[in-house]
């Protein structure tokens, strides 16, 4: 298990914070909205209006995020957010108005959104090299294992506790992040950043606007990624909907999708270093197995073999593909995130770039139930072309983007150093 021991100092409590901040999620996302509904008695349609509303919002509080972390650092905001994240978690048991509630979940939607930047620009502040693309496999395998923990966990509380339980499970998620933010305390400081020139002190978000390669690689991510939550928000209605299967297995796609990122994810990406020479081209050959994996869905429901055994082979299958290429595109395009992303405007720049994350998952909701309506094969079509532009994009875009940030480096040196420079 080498391609998981710390490599560097503070590594063990990021990566213990991560895994904890999984396992109090997973305890909560899945019954939220059953929770909400309980202590506030609010019908379900306003609780989702609000939630929607909220998280626009938070969406919008992404861009303050990244000029805090540019001020104050990467540290001391990863804390900051596991605190707010924390707090507004504990809170949701006392939101049982309507004022109250939009409330604490407009503060949670702010912490949830806010916090990718802030732990992105943490992970390039303490890892180097190779290590960044390391830790981008081993964070999303912990996420993933922790999610599914946490949900089993959540299951049995709830099933013992009954209706206290969902109480038990919204103080635990709180419970947890301020325990992740405890761990994130115990993180070394950041080295010193050199200082910022005057064109970088007064461009701020300008900058950023002007880097055309860094706007292809957000538009990139936002065509791969808008297939990211087809598994969670599309998959069940095509199931059942279109392919007629049985809603007790459609569960089944969700755990091969979990297990095997959690337990391969680490191994796969250490694989892709090896197998490729460059982060976009990696990131490419995810977004194409991404691509393919969409069509293999449009086709099965353009022939619909008879027999729930042979729609389930096909599905699980097509499932399969994608996760091979969600294990390949993560860590490589998010390393390559943080190597693009020059220091005194790291913060802004990763805070742009998880934007094209928050889009993607505001959009394909909507989008996909409104392509269903027409035919159940349109919306793994768009998913299918916008992720073979995404791969395009990214094959296009190497060779404007600067040498160190797209080859795969080695990684620090146990003195803290990398041997290959690192922007």
């Amino acid at each position: 298990m080498s391609f998981v021991r710390p490599r560097f100092p503070g590594e063990r409590a990021l990566v213990s914070g991560i895994a904890v901040d999984a396992v109090g999620s997973g305890m909560y996302i899945p019954f939220s909205l059953v929770f909400f509904h309980q202590v506030t008695g609010l019908p379900l349609p306003v609780i989702g209006l609000v939630l929607t509303v909220t998280g626009l919002v938070g969406i919008a509080a992404v861009p303050a995020v990244g000029i805090a972390v540019d001020r104050f650092g990467a540290r001391t905001m990863q804390i900051t957010v596991y605190v707010v994240r924390g707090l507004s978690f504990a809170c949701f048991p006392l939101a049982d108005t309507l004022p109250l509630f939009v409330v604490v979940s407009l503060l949670t939607s702010v912490g949830t959104r806010a916090f990718p930047a802030a732990q992105e620009a943490r992970i390039a502040e303490l890892a180097e090299g190779t290590d960044r693309d390391r830790l981008q496999a081993l964070s999303r395998s912990l996420g993933n294992a922790g999610l599914g923990a946490g949900t089993l966990l959540a299951s049995v509380v709830i099933a013992t506790a009954g209706d206290f339980g969902y109480t038990v499970t919204a103080l635990a998620n709180g419970g947890s992040f301020l325990l992740a933010g405890l761990l994130a305390a115990r993180t070394p400081a950041a080295p010193p950043r050199p200082p910022a020139g005057p064109r970088v002190r007064g461009g701020g978000y300008r900058i950023v606007a002007k880097d055309r390669p860094f706007l292809v690689l957000v538009c990139a991510n936002l065509f791969v990624v808008l297939g990211f939550s087809a598994l969670t928000t599309l998959l069940p209605l095509y199931a059942t909907g279109w392919l007629d299967v049985p809603e007790g297995l459609v569960g089944s796609a969700f755990l091969l999708n979990t297990v095997l990122c959690a337990v391969l994810g680490v191994p796969v990406a250490a694989l892709t270093r090896r197998w490729f020479t460059t982060r976009p081209r990696a990131a490419a050959v995810g977004a194409a197995l991404f691509s393919l994996s969409f069509l293999a869905q449009a086709a099965l429901g353009t022939v619909r073999p008879h027999g729930v055994a042979l729609l389930l082979a096909g599905l699980l299958g097509a499932v399969l593909v994608m996760t091979v290429g969600e294990m390949m595109y993560t860590p490589s395009a998010g390393a390559l995130s943080q190597f693009v992303a020059p220091q005194p405007l790291r913060g802004r720049y990763l805070a742009t770039y998880q934007l094209s994350w928050s889009l993607a998952y505001a959009l394909g909701p909507t989008v996909f139930t409104s392509l269903l309506t027409v035919d159940g094969r349109l919306p793994w079509l768009l998913v299918a072309t916008t992720a073979a532009l995404g791969s395009l994009l990214l094959v296009r875009v190497e060779r404007r983007l600067p040498r160190d940030a797209v080859a795969f480096a080695p990684a620090a040196a146990p003195g803290g150093t990398a041997t290959t420079a690192a922007k």
